[in-house]
């Protein structure tokens, strides 16, 4: 079964799984008259370092021979680790090639399956996924109910349960430097995080001027280089782990829950998964006072001192920061959360700027980047 890492052993591109494809793809008459390597190593020139791996196929088709050139991308740290990452440019290129001038035209987009078979993607317009259906309730809603005075004795339990997920999940590791700077890079520079969380605010944003704006930025920059050092952090993750993409089920202490949408890959540092939880008490708690206090407090404090003892994981709070932007960058969105009170964005905001200006963060004692 594929796990989405780099190839762990090569492609054999056997003829007749070759002449399968082009049957497939190109009709029953088609027939492969050979397959041929356009450049065999130390036969590109000064050339030493390439992404695709070309075989040129020639074959006949409708009654007309034709040349053409099968190429697979190899996994590297410049943002091709995954199979999918690949996957994505080589569906730009089949897509976008014959719209320029003078470029040379795709006539196939395929993968390859398990077994090395060639498995043609025929005229695609859109992607889809379909998953298993989850019984249960989102788990915003009990924060809803919490905020409306209705607390149970359980909801400290579901917030364990929740850190004692993720510090199983967290456990498993991963020695690879250049992926976890590469999650960095997401995390600063990436369409959907701080960046580009950043140039989707309006500009100027009324409640947080340009000027903080850079002045937020100008700090990310010296977190990341913070950062590089703590590659051996690496771990499992989900990457997207708060209360919309969480289902609860039962009742009391029978409650359980599943997780949906893992995003933004399978490996990263354990501190997105934990500031995308716990700083959702804290949105739920500005809706009553304008700091962290009574039931959400409670939550927050249970849900860290659970994570932090299960996990042993006393170095998060060195690295959590810039997390903890993303994060409020988020849920102080006016387009994601239009509904917030001025005095809950605001907070927010606050807590996003003051969080960065301490090496490490004092998770036990919250208000203090509230004031």
């Amino acid at each position: 079964m594929r796990t989405g890492t780099e190839e762990k052993t090569p492609i054999l591109i056997r003829a007749q799984h070759v002449e399968d494809y082009l049957r497939r793809a190109f009709g029953d008459d088609a027939r492969l008259i050979g397959l041929c390597d356009i450049a065999a190593p130390g036969e590109q020139g000064m050339k030493e370092f390439g992404y695709g791996k070309p075989v040129c196929i020639e074959f006949e088709a409708g009654g007309r021979r034709q040349s053409a050139v099968l190429s697979i991308m190899r996994g590297d740290k410049y943002g091709h680790q995954f199979y999918w990452d690949r996957a994505a440019i080589l569906m730009f290129q089949n897509d976008a090639s014959g719209r320029m001038e003078k470029h040379v035209r795709s006539i196939g987009l395929g993968y390859f399956d398990e077994d090395d078979a060639l498995v043609p993607v025929i005229r695609p317009k859109e992607f889809f996924i379909v998953s298993e259906k989850a019984e249960g309730y989102d788990y915003y809603l009990d924060l809803e109910r919490i905020r409306k005075g209705n607390f149970r004795p359980d909801d400290l339990e579901m917030a364990k349960r929740f850190a004692r997920f993720l510090a199983g999940v967290h456990a498993r590791k991963k020695d690879d430097a250049d992926l976890y700077l590469r999650r960095v890079r997401n995390l600063i520079g990436a369409s959907e995080c701080i960046f580009g969380l950043v140039d989707a605010y309006p500009h100027p944003y009324e409640h947080f001027s340009p000027e903080r704006f850079a002045a937020l930025e100008k700090r990310i920059i010296d977190w990341r280089w913070k950062l590089r050092g703590f590659t051996h952090r690496l771990a499992e993750v989900h990457g997207d782990f708060h209360p919309w993409n969480i289902l609860v089920r039962g009742q009391d202490q029978t409650r359980d829950f599943s997780v949906l949408d893992r995003s933004r890959g399978e490996w990263g540092e354990p501190a997105d998964d934990v500031a995308t939880m716990s700083i959702n008490y804290l949105l739920f708690g500005l809706y009553e006072k304008p700091r962290l206090a009574g039931e959400f407090e409670r939550l927050y404090l249970a849900f860290w001192e659970t994570y932090l003892r299960e996990s042993g994981d006393d170095e998060m709070l060195s690295v959590i920061a810039p997390f903890y932007v993303f994060r409020g960058l988020v849920i102080a969105s006016p387009q994601w959360y239009p509904n917030h009170p001025l005095p809950v964005r605001q907070g927010l905001l606050r807590f996003l700027e003051n969080v960065l200006e301490e090496g490490r963060f004092d998770c036990l004692n919250i208000n203090k980047y509230m004031e």
